[in-house]
């Protein structure tokens, strides 16, 4: 345990996230997400919600500003208009931490974005589409 760091930042998850370069990027994806079938590297989290774990994350990380979109969520299949709760947590989270808000990626596009990711985190967040890319910025002193 350490001083001011969430205890959702598991070890090797800080590993994963001191490790990651400028422009990689991780996915914080839910528990119906097939995380183990398309992940480089895996860190699992069950039983944490997803956006708990957002938060916790960008504690420590700051995302890209030389992108357009630094974060992104998957459509929903049929409505790629409708935003589910979870994501609007999720823009809440971001907002808190002084980010634009997500967009959304067609759902296959989204399973092949998080297959490049630096490492995906199975987090153990029940309700669908709990499924966001992040693109790591840099730290600036």
């Amino acid at each position: 345990m350490l001083k001011g760091i969430s205890p959702l930042l598991s070890p090797d998850l800080l590993h994963v996230l001191a490790s990651m370069g400028h422009g990689d990027e991780i996915a914080l994806v839910d528990a119906n997400f097939p995380a183990a079938t398309h992940a480089r590297r895996l860190v699992c989290l069950p039983g944490c919600p997803a956006p708990d774990v957002l938060h916790a994350v960008l504690t420590l990380l700051p995302l890209d500003d030389f992108v357009p979109q630094a974060a992104l969520t998957m459509q929903v299949v049929g409505d790629p208009s409708a935003r589910p709760p979870v994501v609007a947590e999720f823009d809440v989270v971001l907002q808190a931490h002084g980010c634009a808000p997500s967009a959304a990626l067609e759902r296959f596009a989204f399973y092949e974005r998080a297959a490049t990711a630096f490492a995906i985190v199975a987090t153990g967040e029940t309700r669908i589409y709990g499924n966001i890319l992040l693109k790591k910025g840099v730290v600036r002193s």
